[in-house]
């Protein structure tokens, strides 16, 4: 399995209230993208107060603390998995800062490619760092930029000439928040809006628009990349400067397995593009087989286009066990692999004596795809034939993705025939590139971990 994002939440409400409650609902909607940590800021007239820590979100927060947070009118709140920087609490977000020009706090989902210059260059001018998180480089340019710009907005305009990769921000200063992605669209980034009785309006700022949905919010917009929009007194101001005519590059994994199902990132819907990937793969590698199974969570949606394709019947072929996090939470691979048999239990009514399509999402190192084809065939699989809802792993992800360097992946050393033999499947079959592209919108798609250079 392969390491998956942040989740960035942000409330901005026109009067004062329970913001931190919104934001909690939003974190709880986001968990999938990160279960290191998770934190939330409260904003009550710019005085900061903030609940961050370890864990998961139903761990780290509790009707005390945050009921400590009290009311406020903005509030912004983030889930983690960090590709930069280790698991400690100083890395936790949002990310705080407390200065001269007022108080900022940065949620952010994405990875910076030109951060350890930027770090160097500030700790050269005298920057001292608590973290080594790339989004307290962000923060350190966005208050450096503050000093010489007239208004905040500027400072974010400016912080992004410098910045390179991919971001998708949620920065709460004193009396605005604001949403920013960066000028490829990397990471998805919406947001919408709560509207009450009384005919003002809350504005809601989310990764996922599932997060929208939890708390209420009516979906309005993606923001588009490279642009900034800023919610206020003012109502919402949209900032395009920074946006392209270049082709989109929304990592083609959000569609793939980051996103939840039913969320829906620039205007296609997550469930509808695997099923799709599904369909493409029983016309690509069709097989004579009696059941379908997909590996949860995302194998599902793939296996049953699949199924809808072939004609072969889906089959539940694995129980979950929703009470640990993911395979790739445990760095040790010793580890990874006894948490399969933990988190994965097959169904053996569903596969005995039968020749099963085991549908996945991706591989990897290949260690964790073999011991699931070990457990298919301990159940009393006849053939495992394993399909996959994604291309070949061949290069590294410096956006954001964990994919390890080509040392660690089984693609770059090995051909189709030998991926099968090591990981026990009788036939093996990935989704195509032009398959892959098709899963998102006409855009545009960051595929450079297949090694493919979208055109512009």
């Amino acid at each position: 399995m392969i390491h998956e994002e942040c989740g960035v939440f942000g409330v901005y409400s026109p009067v004062k209230t329970d913001v931190a409650r919104h934001v909690y609902l939003g974190l709880f909607a986001l968990q999938h993208r990160g279960q290191e940590s998770c934190g939330i800021v409260v904003n009550n007239e710019g005085v900061f107060s903030s609940c961050k820590d370890l864990g998961l979100v139903g761990d780290v927060f509790t009707a005390q603390n945050l009921g400590s947070l009290g009311e406020g009118n903005m509030a912004v709140g983030h889930v983690r998995y960090g590709t930069t920087g280790a698991n400690i609490r100083a890395n936790v977000q949002p990310i705080e800062v407390h200065h001269v020009n007022g108080n900022l706090a940065v949620a952010h989902n994405g990875n910076l490619t030109n951060s350890e210059q930027l770090r160097t260059q500030l700790e050269m001018t005298g920057a001292i760092f608590h973290s080594t998180s790339d989004t307290e480089t962000i923060a350190y340019i966005l208050t450096k930029e503050r000093l010489t710009c007239s208004t905040f907005e500027k400072a974010v305009s400016s912080t992004m000439e410098k910045i390179e990769g991919a971001y998708s921000l949620v920065l709460m200063t004193q009396n605005k928040l604001i949403a920013v992605r960066d000028p490829k669209g990397y990471r998805p980034l919406c947001y919408g809006e709560i509207k009450g009785d009384d005919g003002k309006v809350t504005y809601v700022i989310a990764s996922e628009t599932c997060a929208l949905d939890v708390v209420g919010a009516v979906f309005v917009r993606d923001i588009l990349p490279g642009e900034i929009v800023v919610f206020s007194e003012e109502g919402v101001t949209a900032i395009t400067t920074h946006c392209s005519t270049t082709k989109k590059s929304l990592c083609v994994f959000e569609y793939i397995y980051f996103a939840r199902p039913d969320s829906i990132i620039d205007g296609v819907s997550v469930h509808e593009s695997r099923v799709k990937a599904g369909r493409i793969l029983a016309k690509e590698h069709p097989v004579e087989a009696d059941v379908v199974i997909g590996v949860p969570d995302s194998g599902l949606d793939a296996a049953l286009g699949f199924s809808q394709e072939s004609g072969i019947p889906y089959g539940m072929g694995f129980v979950k066990n929703k009470y640990i996090g993911r395979t790739f939470i445990n760095p040790g691979q010793s580890e990874r692999e006894n948490k399969v048999k933990i988190k994965l239990n097959p169904i053996a009514e569903t596969v005995r004596g039968k020749r099963v399509v085991l549908i996945d999402d991706s591989i990897v190192r290949g260690t964790t795809s073999g011991h699931i084809v070990q457990l298919v065939r301990e159940a009393g699989a006849t053939q495992v034939h394993v399909r996959i809802s994604s291309p070949p792993f061949v290069a590294p992800c410096y956006y954001g993705t964990d994919v390890p360097d080509c040392d660690h992946l089984i693609a770059c050393h090995h051909s189709l025939p030998e991926i099968a033999k090591i990981i026990g499947a009788d036939s093996l079959g990935y989704l195509s590139m032009e398959g892959a592209l098709s899963l998102g919108s006409d855009d545009g798609l960051c595929c450079k971990c297949f090694k493919y250079e979208s055109k512009k």
